[in-house]
């Protein structure tokens, strides 16, 4: 039987099946995916996505497996009490937005309806494991766009304890608890399509009118990832012409490889949670925008 630390691997790397079946509204901007003129209180809702959809997926998690399916994979009871603790903070941090955008005097979204494809509970320790990684990138990408002080001190109460939640995980599941000396931001188009792969239905709204970017998966799932490997990779995008692999302590943000026959190599000096795009451009600051995104982004964790 793999260990936990071997499927978190193997579940980033196919954390990254976007649905393109959501609702979009009207204000949606065709050229950039998102919607034009977000405001703080935008954030804020899109926020509230996730952490909805992170409070459903502890809720149903606990709700599908025993106790003794979690002892079986080497959590003792005080682990359990704590990934347990995991997931009722995250009702919490429902709470605190929903508190947070009402003053505003908007009405908050509602929850989605959502399939985590759960098969055992190793899997779900080991998606859990991905979330709360892709629930701190997501509130570091956001922090720029955020004008309000009081708003932007609300996303980093919330932005803390995540990565609390992800370092628990990983240490609970014998993976290195800071594989990594920088945490990595993604932009809310990116996170969206991680979060997609998992949301069979909104409410009319609830995203925010946010289009996923085109499916990118890697061939092996199983394979180990470092610095110098050759990704094979599958996508029905076209247009494709480089490989960027965002992580933290990048130089702006993202590192450039070529992308050719289907494949890429990893560049040096990655760790932890790196997010892979295919792009039509490398630009030489390593920023990468949303107009240059072809597909993406697959996650994959480099220790």
């Amino acid at each position: 039987m793999p260990s936990i630390k071997q499927i978190i691997g193997a579940v980033a790397l196919g954390f990254a099946t976007a649905s393109s079946a959501l609702p979009l509204a009207a204000r949606q901007n065709p050229t950039t995916g998102l919607p034009d003129g977000l405001t703080d209180v935008d954030v804020l809702q899109f926020a509230l996505t996730l952490e909805f959809l992170e409070s459903a997926f502890y809720q149903q998690g606990f709700a599908k497996f025993a106790d003794s399916d979690f002892a079986a994979l080497g959590l003792d009871e005080e682990d359990l009490t704590n990934l347990k603790g995991v997931g009722a903070t995250e009702d919490l941090h429902v709470d605190l937005l929903l508190s947070a955008i009402a003053a505003t005097g908007q009405q908050p979204v509602a929850p989605c309806t959502y399939d985590f494809k759960f098969t055992d509970a190793a899997g779900m320790v080991a998606t859990a494991a991905i979330l709360e990684q892709v629930g701190v990138s997501a509130y570091l990408g956001a922090a720029p766009i955020l004008a309000s002080p009081d708003i932007l001190t609300t996303a980093a109460e919330i932005l803390t304890v995540e990565a609390r939640h992800q370092t628990f995980i990983r240490t609970a599941s014998k993976a290195i608890a800071v594989p990594s000396a920088f945490d990595t931001p993604l932009g809310i188009r990116s996170v969206f399509t991680l979060a997609a792969g998992f949301i069979t239905a909104c409410p009319a709204g609830s995203n925010l009118a946010i289009t996923p970017f085109s499916e990118v998966t890697m061939a092996d799932t199983q394979a180990t990832v470092v610095s110098g490997s050759t990704l094979q990779l599958t996508t029905t995008a076209t247009g494709a012409t480089f490989c960027g692999f965002t992580n933290g302590g990048q130089t702006g943000g993202t590192a450039f490889t070529a992308f050719a026959n289907g494949a890429c190599v990893a560049p040096s000096n990655l760790a932890g949670a790196v997010y892979v795009h295919l792009t039509n451009a490398a630009p030489a600051t390593g920023v990468l925008t949303d107009a240059i995104v072809v597909a993406g982004p697959m996650v994959v964790v480099v220790s």
